[in-house]
């Protein structure tokens, strides 16, 4: 069995954005003429990239300041616009410090949140770091149950109960970490939507039972992202960020998207760092974002 590596699974996962933007049927990078149609044509297909409107103005302006000789050119030249675009997005992500270091992720229904906690753990085990996950979607046995199967994939401990108080896990969870000395912990949480204020309410309350059990926790804030969402993504970032001070996004399923432009959108309006993205169902398939390897992927 081939083992792909992780530029050419991005590529992959990135296809159907790249199909867009390709454009098969203008053959848009194939022509020798640079023209306002030519650009009024590539304003539609970053939109239909959902790059929304803010970004693909700014790219399409950048595009047009420009000598470009034709579209071979054009599309170095955008990719190299799209890179600029995201770099302010690509940030170290730190996996020592704070003993533990406690990772809370959020996000909406269906977004991915617990399968991107498995894939996390993965990473962060190749990293050197012990992990321990905390099972604080305490409203779905479903998703504790799942936690505790990618717990056993992993080889990591879950610290879980049947029903009760999420914060209640939470706190639990950090006392036995810091008990058996483990590096990092990840504390799932229940989904929810962004519009759900007493949802909203009780997710700040689970950050602050994390803050009063262990000084500087959680570290890491990180909301789950579905590309498929397109510029909703917008909507729950700004929900989010307003409501916990979100350290990063973890965007998923962009495999199954055509809409991995939505990432342009998010640094234009509201630029909280991507730390991870994910491109399949592989354990392996969720890996640190790098702006210029995806700008690579998207425009090939």
């Amino acid at each position: 069995m081939v083992t792909l590596s992780w530029a050419a699974r991005l590529k992959a996962g990135l296809a159907r954005t790249r199909e867009v933007l390709a454009s098969p049927v203008a053959g848009i990078f194939s022509r020798s003429r640079i023209d306002d149609a030519l650009f009024d044509e590539l304003e539609e297909i970053l939109l239909r990239a959902d790059c929304g409107v803010a970004a693909t103005q700014a790219l399409i302006a950048d595009l047009r300041a420009k000598k470009i000789a034709d579209g071979a050119a054009l599309k170095a030249v955008l990719r190299d616009a799209v890179t600029a675009l995201l770099l302010p997005l690509e940030k170290t992500f730190d996996v020592k410090g704070g003993e533990p270091r406690v990772i809370m992720m959020v996000g909406v229904n269906g977004s991915g949140k617990t399968t991107s906690i498995g894939k996390l753990a993965k990473w962060l085990q190749s990293q050197g770091a012990s992990v321990l996950l905390a099972a604080g979607d305490t409203f779905r046995a479903a998703a504790r149950e799942q936690l505790v199967a990618w717990g056993e994939k992993n080889g990591v401990p879950v610290i879980a109960q049947a029903s009760g108080d999420p914060g209640a896990v939470v706190f639990d969870a950090l006392g036995a970490a810091r008990a058996r000395k483990v590096d990092v912990v990840i504390a799932d949480t229940a989904g929810r939507l962004q519009t759900q204020l007493h949802l909203m309410e009780e997710i700040k309350k689970v950050k602050r039972v994390a803050a009063r059990a262990h000084e500087g926790a959680p570290h890491e804030v990180l909301l789950v992202l579905d590309a498929n969402t397109g510029q909703n993504a917008i909507a729950q970032v700004k929900a989010f960020d307003d409501a916990l001070g979100l350290t990063g996004l973890v965007v998923t399923k962009l495999d199954g998207s055509a809409k991995g432009g939505v990432l342009c959108a998010i640094a234009m309006q509201r630029p909280v760092p991507v730390r991870f993205v994910g491109v399949g169902e592989g354990i392996d398939d969720l890996q640190p974002f790098e702006a210029r390897a995806y700008a690579e992927a998207m425009i090939d």
